[in-house]
């Protein structure tokens, strides 16, 4: 009988934890941009985290954000300054440090939490207005001619800071050392770039890649999977 009650018992305990946990994550509210803008400009002054490095943060940012995450030196001091019952909303890259952050505040109290799908890049990538330290080196005047000189040319959109991103190189030097002269290729980072990706208004992810051929999208992809493939397909269509 006493084994009976505490295995009982035992399985109360991980029924609630499973529902605290269920609860927190109802809370935690992963949005596209247009939610995610949306929900900002409801709010009087609404709580926007930069979660990623300081350096980043000084690179660029959304206006008004504030800039920690779980690896900062006064990370309590910065959660003490917010609002639990007003909403949070959180960025860094992609979802990796939003997300460890956006969990983390709801298991302290927060009542919601709003992380934005595609992170800075999806918000400068459709043009939402953001801080910059620096001009952008090449202007989309200057994009549109690359374009228009080039029969192929490939584009790289990205970020130093991305981890995705440096998995790319490796590919697009195999690309250049097969096709030379045959393909143009056209990196351009976040950090030295910002207002041509936002001029473009086609970033949603780091990295995006796309291919023109004769002045038109052949294809654009929101991350590298198969694009040695990809571009080896077009290319031999010549």
């Amino acid at each position: 009988m006493r084994r009976k009650i505490f295995k009982n018992s035992i399985t109360a305990i991980v029924i609630f934890f499973g529902m605290v946990g269920f609860a927190q994550n109802q809370n935690l509210f992963t949005l596209q941009i247009d939610s995610f803008y949306a929900k900002i400009k409801e709010q009087k002054k609404p709580q926007i985290i930069d979660a990623r490095s300081s350096e980043e943060f000084a690179n660029n940012h959304i206006n008004d954000a504030v800039n920690f995450n779980l690896e900062t030196k006064n990370y309590a001091q910065y959660v003490a300054k917010l609002d639990k019952s007003q909403p949070v909303f959180i960025y860094s890259i992609g979802a990796y440090r939003s997300g460890l952050l956006a969990k983390e505040l709801l298991k302290n109290g927060f009542t919601e939490v709003h992380d934005l799908e595609g992170g800075i890049a999806a918000w400068i990538g459709v043009g939402k207005p953001f801080y910059s330290n620096s001009k952008s080196k090449l202007s989309l005047g200057e994009y549109k001619k690359v374009i228009a000189d080039n029969n192929n040319v490939l584009v790289d959109i990205g970020s130093r800071y991305c981890a995705a991103c440096k998995k790319v190189k490796p590919i697009l030097e195999a690309i250049k050392t097969q096709y030379g002269e045959t393909i143009k290729i056209v990196e351009i980072d976040l950090e030295e770039n910002p207002q041509v990706i936002a001029d473009l208004k086609t970033v949603k992810v780091f990295p995006t890649l796309i291919l023109y051929r004769n002045g038109k999208i052949v294809f654009k992809k929101d991350g590298l999977s198969d694009l040695k493939k990809d571009v080896d397909l077009v290319l031999a269509s010549n």
